[in-house]
């Protein structure tokens, strides 16, 4: 699957930050709602718009985006 058949970004809407195709949801909304604990089948339910494909995208976005990212330990104080 490629999240870019699912994502975009315009920079006249939210200010550029990358939205779901055809709907008017961010990607860190999506992603507020699963680490705040929500279900898909609860997303699914709220927000009619989203389905299974631009759901999945979501992640696979924010996976490339930590393989791209380097972290380090803060060391202990």
């Amino acid at each position: 699957m490629n999240w870019r058949e699912y994502i975009h970004t315009d920079p006249k809407f939210l200010v550029g930050k990358p939205v779901l195709k055809g709907t008017r949801l961010s990607v860190d909304f999506v992603l507020r709602l699963l680490a705040n604990g929500w279900t898909r089948e609860q997303i699914f339910a709220k927000l009619p718009a989203l389905h299974a494909g631009n759901a999945a995208s979501v992640l696979l976005l924010r996976a490339e985006c930590l393989e791209e990212e380097s972290f380090y330990a803060a060391p202990a104080p």
